[in-house]
């Protein structure tokens, strides 16, 4: 048994952060389905990567460059036609495990993070043009983002909620989910058909709260903010989808919107380079994973149920921050204005990346 076979036992799903056609069309996505891969995760650096950095993409696109379509266009279709592909391959297990996983998420154009009837029609297009049951969309949890979920959910879309960082975050993403699943009720629709992850950045927010650390000389207190906040958050998770109001939904056919762990490579080399895997294990969650430290976990990765531990010791860490003048807050809500800006340029180095490789191939 692998080890990502072990985890789902207890309740989490793998799913890799990375896509690129030749991982699809060799065979490799299909073998790590065999393994115990259960989903995919996709975004513009990814695919900026994958059809800048390769020739997989050459093909279609000289097909696509007599066809006057605008780089915008040629670079939705060539990502539609890896989502696609990649859904199809995922559809079997999305089947046999009745909609619970074998997701591929494909984002809303990044640049539209805080125009909400923009980002909704952008779903909307572009879940009819995958047309795949087992597609995500990723939405961000931006202010502008939180309506569009609850939107989306209401027409039974599937949303990947990205770009979290904080309670305040989950908090607010809970309760727009909750609220798009009983808005589809009331309209006649059946929740059962409807999945949602709320996708929670974890390492980043080590990265910022180390660097204030070492500002004050605490370096002993380095390395623990993101997992005590990740465990609070997986707390909270297990409150909101308890209850009267929850019970209700469920009974309808909700599902649970599970806590996905993302951001999850070890960005201080000092750290252990499974550390975001190995500490938040546990039922209904998700993690998604960069091939280098899904190949890392395999290797000498540690399975087993951490998410729930010493969520008391994780509560006292965050208060020792704030006694010393961290403003998580404040860090939180700049790291998701930072992702933000960093998807949306991203999407536009994908964009120019595109173009570039047009006129070459052209």
């Amino acid at each position: 048994m692998t080890k990502m076979q072990s985890l789902a036992q207890l309740g989490q799903s793998i799913w890799l952060d990375f896509i690129r056609r030749s991982l699809i069309t060799s065979g490799d996505l299909q073998e790590l389905i065999g393994r115990g891969l259960r989903g995919m995760t996709s975004n513009p650096s990814i695919f900026a990567k994958a059809i800048g950095g390769s020739d997989d993409y050459d093909e279609q696109m000289r097909q696509l460059a007599g066809q006057g379509l605008s780089v915008m266009a040629v670079y939705e279709a060539l990502a539609i036609s890896d989502i696609k592909a990649a859904a199809d391959a995922f559809r079997p297990l999305y089947d046999s495990t009745g909609g619970r996983d074998g997701f591929v998420s494909l984002e809303v154009d990044p640049r539209l993070a805080d125009e909400t009837a923009a980002t909704i029609a952008e779903a909307h297009h572009l879940w009819q043009a995958v047309a795949r049951p087992n597609l995500m969309i990723k939405v961000p949890a931006t202010p502008a983002g939180l309506p569009a979920i609850t939107e989306l959910i209401g027409a039974g879309i599937n949303v990947n909620v990205t770009l979290m960082f904080s309670l305040a975050h989950y908090d607010a993403v809970a309760e727009a989910y909750l609220a798009g699943v009983e808005r589809l009720i009331a309209a006649g629709g059946d929740p059962a058909s409807v999945a949602s992850v709320a996708s929670i950045f974890v390492s980043r927010l080590d990265t910022a709260v180390d660097k204030e650390l070492a500002e004050r000389g605490r370096a002993d207190l380095q390395g623990k903010a993101a997992v005590a906040n990740s465990r609070l958050i997986y707390a909270r998770f297990e409150e909101a989808f308890s209850g009267r109001r929850w019970e209700k939904l469920a009974a309808a056919g909700a599902r649970v919107q599970r806590p996905l762990w993302g951001s999850t490579s070890a960005k201080n080399p000092a750290y252990r380079d499974t550390i975001y895997v190995d500490e938040l294990i546990g039922p209904d969650t998700v993690n998604t994973v960069p091939p280098e430290t899904l190949d890392a976990f395999e290797d000498h990765g540690t399975v087993a149920l951490t998410v729930r531990t010493d969520v008391d010791g994780a509560r006292a860490h965050l208060e020792q921050l704030a006694e010393l003048g961290l403003d998580l807050d404040a860090i939180t809500e700049k790291l998701q204005r930072d992702g933000v800006q960093s998807f949306a340029d991203a999407f536009i180095g994908l964009l120019q990346s595109v173009e570039g490789k047009l006129a070459r191939l052209g």
